[in-house]
């Protein structure tokens, strides 16, 4: 049996309600949320009332603050998730009430734009089992919890926006040419296309590079079309992209270190938000490493956001230019976190 105990306080302070079954709604016992402890079992937690909105699954531990999560608000609602021993068997479906193509699984699937060439799922029914579905490939991002059921519309079930994603490179301007579809990180470009000249961002956002291994001139690309690579990139940028990193979504918090000389030496400041101008709020003549805790960042070669760009993900980043991370010569200027609206 499952069982689950929520604080109003973070750090499992104040009022508290214990839970060993379903709850449409917090509220009916605590004024809000903000830390709970699973002390058996399993369980879906969700920002909204009735299983709606985002959510998350947890299971025996503590979890001293709802927004280490990733949750932008307060808990809501629970779910309990029942110990299945037997089969598993889910459809699913490209489109709303169970239209386009469809595909049957009984097992963990990592990634099914590359398994099935499925750009998205709709609608499924769940006929043995429980199931998890994940925003990105190999089980990463927003979640939604599923119970055998039918579920006509994902929109309908409170959960809207889910998609993978999913950017289409082609060997020639305007769409043309030989094409290849990825959903997740390609480090060499060229073992599927002999050149890139053009690409269509179905959802999501990817940074590309000119080089393989994610090296050299990169840009952000958010959905929509780019039917010439060198209008996209600039004329300092060769003529094809040669590798693309998927950027997944984060909704936690955003934290990054950064040090004014190579090896985390010299001048040292911690960004938890934006900085259009890290010279003029910290006097920082140059930025040559960095620590990223949480998020994903984008740092920028001149202020107010423009210039070249370098992407960087959670991990330290010792040397720029040791890395082969962005431009030799490049110096960062400003700073801006990859939100949600990516």
């Amino acid at each position: 049996m499952g069982k689950i105990i929520f604080y109003e306080e973070r750090n499992f302070q104040g009022r508290s309600y214990e839970c060993m079954s379903d709850c449409a709604d917090m509220s009916s016992y605590l004024s809000r949320c903000n830390s709970c402890r699973v002390e058996s079992g399993c369980f879906m937690v969700y920002e909204r009332p009735n299983y709606t909105g985002n959510q998350y699954f947890l299971r025996r531990g503590e979890y001293s603050d709802y927004n280490s999560l990733g949750m932008s608000g307060s808990i809501r609602s629970c779910r309990l998730i029942p110990q299945h021993r037997g089969s598993y068997r889910l459809r699913i479906y490209e489109r709303e009430n169970f239209q386009g193509q469809n595909f049957e699984l009984l097992d963990d699937c990592n990634n099914i734009q590359d398994r099935y060439r499925m750009p998205d799922c709709q609608s499924c029914t769940v006929m043995d089992g429980h199931w998890l579905m994940y925003e990105q490939p190999h089980y990463r991002g927003r979640m939604m919890y599923l119970r055998p059921g039918e579920y006509r519309s994902m929109r309908d079930v409170g959960y809207s926006g889910m998609r993978i994603s999913s950017i289409i490179f082609y060997e020639d301007r305007n769409f043309q040419g030989r094409s290849y579809e990825t959903s997740n990180d390609c480090a060499e470009l060229t073992s599927y296309l002999s050149r890139c000249n053009s690409c269509r961002v179905e959802s999501g956002c990817f940074m590309v590079y000119e080089r393989p291994n994610y090296m050299g001139h990169q840009m952000l690309v958010r959905r929509g079309e780019y039917p010439d690579n060198q209008r996209l990139m600039g004329m300092s940028m060769s003529d094809c992209i040669r590798s693309c990193r998927m950027i997944p979504m984060h909704r936690g918090s955003f934290r990054m270190r950064i040090y004014e000389r190579e090896n985390f030496n010299g001048q040292m400041n911690e960004l938890v938000d934006d900085c259009e101008s890290i010279q003029d709020r910290y006097r920082m003549p140059d930025c040559q490493s960095a620590h990223v805790m949480d998020g994903h960042w984008l740092m920028y070669e001149q202020p107010h956001y423009r210039g070249r760009m370098m992407y960087l993900r959670p991990g330290e980043y010792r040397s720029f230019r040791d890395m082969g991370t962005g431009p030799m010569d490049m110096r960062i200027g400003s700073i801006r976190r990859i939100m949600e609206s990516c």
